[in-house]
């Protein structure tokens, strides 16, 4: 079969497109393998819907499916318009609802479905983390450096609450992410869900405006912005190469 792989700030997808809507999870951990596969942080699937632009099957590379991912979903409708599945302003299902996103060249912009607060008092190792759900659930710790990030703590706290860890830096107007992801087990050089959960909190605390840049550990620049009901999230993204894949 044809596979794509891509990169979004540092996130890295393998995608395709059939017509049969099936478990995947285990060609997921076989493709996204560093070693044995092609290596990425998950796969993505994209099927026929009767009433959006397509449905999309997503899946963390230890084969765990997931309802949401920021940097999947602007990676998967640059997929979806080069390969004339849907218009540049499209539409399409994901487990967390409906996705809205626009394609203009290599930059995308998807908008998440609207942000939620789950919990404001969650206390550990001195810390005040909040968990919000911007399509999947995140702890969020303001701090005041971003090269502190205890990658012990985030693995316990991952599984102790069952949601992605996220350290943020309030820089000046804008803001420094950094995010520990359940499903990948470790560190990812971006995280869209996560950098939005980010923002969504500092927004809360008045620390940032309704429109900022963020900065991943990748070190490139993404766009977020508040809406009436939901965040906007634009970057650019990478088609790394298109091959053939023997299963």
């Amino acid at each position: 079969m044809t596979i794509s792989k891509y990169s979004a700030n540092g996130n890295d997808f393998v995608i395709f497109h059939t017509f049969v809507k099936k478990d995947r999870s285990f060609l997921a951990k076989k493709l996204c393998h560093r070693q044995d596969g092609v290596g990425a942080d998950g796969l993505i699937v994209l099927v026929p819907h009767e009433k959006y632009d397509f449905e999309w099957q997503f899946y963390n590379s230890d084969g765990s499916e997931a309802e949401m991912c920021g940097n999947g979903s602007r990676a998967c409708a640059h997929y979806a318009s080069a390969n004339e599945l849907a218009p540049k302003k499209m539409s399409f299902l994901t487990l967390a609802g409906v996705i809205n996103a626009e394609v203009d060249g290599n930059m995308v912009q998807s908008e998440l479905t609207p942000p939620k607060i789950l919990d404001k008092e969650i206390e550990h190792n001195g810390k005040k983390w909040w968990k919000v759900d911007t399509g999947v659930p995140h702890l969020v710790y303001l701090t005041d450096n971003i090269e502190e990030f205890d990658i012990d703590e985030a693995r316990e706290l991952r599984y102790k609450y069952n949601a992605n860890v996220n350290i943020a830096f309030v820089d000046g107007k804008n803001l420094r992410v950094r995010t520990y992801e359940r499903g990948v087990e470790g560190e990812t050089l971006a995280c869209g869900t996560g950098m939005a959960a980010s923002f969504y909190r500092a927004l809360e605390e008045n620390l940032v405006g309704k429109s900022i840049e963020v900065y991943p550990k990748s070190g490139e620049t993404l766009y977020l912005g508040m809406n009436d009901r939901t965040i906007t999230f634009k970057g650019e993204v990478k088609r790394v190469f298109i091959t053939e894949f023997c299963d």
